[in-house]
Formats: structure tokens, sequence, C-alpha cells
């Protein structure tokens, strides 16, 4: 077990966590690449689908919350988190609430798209992360919720840690003119807000 926490629990330039906190989140990330194996048993290593229900107003507008199936209270902005990277079940509402249709669930970013994502950013994005591509997740730079394409111009790959600090701390990505991704730290850390890009993974 130490063996393949070890790796993950090394602090990142920045990061606030406790050695607790890492060794946390370090045992989320094995069961995240074990789920994207589907060489698990029983249910084949798919992904846990979430029936999240949230009017799409809420979603788009960073306000109110959203329900899991479970009853559990998620805010909009942890809802639209799941969405970056998730199986997602569209379901259509009636004025009070009835369900009219419900579609199939489809992830977003698959396929030769992941592999170009992965061949263009090698890993984790976010300046000095050195997180392989295995552990990431596909974060769309524009949500798809204000109408951001699934498209390799609007993508960019970030470890868990990391995609949560982009949606929860104030940083911004967007594609330099070379078409690579580079961050904005929120005034808090750099009052200029100069661009920061990871050059990890371009060494290596």
């Amino acid at each position: 077990m130490a063996a393949a926490l070890d790796p993950l629990c090394r602090p990142i330039p920045g990061d606030p966590r406790t050695p607790a906190q890492r060794r946390a989140d370090a045992l989320t990330d094995v069961c995240r690449l074990a789920l994207s194996t589907g060489e698990l048993p029983v249910n084949g290593g798919d992904r846990p689908q979430v029936v999240v229900t949230l009017p799409f107003d809420a979603l788009a507008g960073r306000v109110g919350a959203a329900t899991l199936d479970s009853g559990v209270r998620l805010t909009a902005e942890q809802a639209r988190r799941i969405a970056c990277d998730a199986q997602i079940i569209p379901a259509v509402l009636g004025g009070v609430g009835q369900v009219l249709d419900v579609g199939q669930s489809r992830r977003l970013f698959t396929g030769a798209l992941r592999r170009a994502l992965v061949l263009r950013d090698g890993g984790c994005a976010f300046p000095g992360c050195d997180r392989p591509a295995r552990w990431c997740e596909a974060h769309h730079i524009r949500s798809w919720a204000d109408g951001g394409s699934t498209s390799l111009d609007n993508g960019v790959l970030v470890c868990w840690f990391h995609h949560r600090v982009i949606h929860h701390d104030g940083w911004r990505v967007r594609l330099a003119a070379d078409r690579r991704p580079e961050f904005i730290p929120p005034v808090h850390i750099d009052p200029q807000q100069r661009p920061r890009r990871n050059s990890y993974h371009r060494r290596h």
C-alpha cells in the first residue's frame, strides 16, 4: 500500500494540505485509477453513475443547490466540477419536477480527444504538478454549462487536487498563442496575475 501511496503524497508547491490530507487524497487517486482500468470485478470497473438533479439555471448561474439520488445536497459549483469529467445522464424535468425524459450517459472527453489532451499536456498541466496523465481528469476551460465545447482547444488535463483548486480557489485557465495551457493565479497569490505554466512534463 505504501508503494502505491507514497509517490502521490509528496507535497506540491503551494499545497496547503496536511500530510494526513495528502494521504487521504492519494488513496482517492488510487481508487480513481483502479476504476478507470475497466478490469475490476462485479461492475466491470465503470465509474459510479451518480444522478445529480439541478435546474439548468442554477448550474449556469452558480446559484442554488443540487441533490444527489441519495438525498445529499451539493452546491451548484460542486455540481459543475462533477460535470467536467463524469458520466453525464441528462434528464428533462417538467414544471413540477416530474421526469419527462432521461437520456443515455455519456463521458465528455474520451477516445481520440483524450489522447490528444495527453499528447499536448503530458500530465497535470497545473504549474509545478508532476502527476501523470493517467491520474488526471479533463477540465473544460469554458464550462460546458456556459456553452463551452468538448474540444482540444477547450480542454486541459488536471489532477483531482488541482481540479478542485481551479473550481474553488480563483485560478483561471486559458490557451496561449502556441495553444498550450497557462494558468492565471488569483490576485492574493500574484497581484500582477502573471500567467504560469507547467514545465515538468515537457522535460520528461
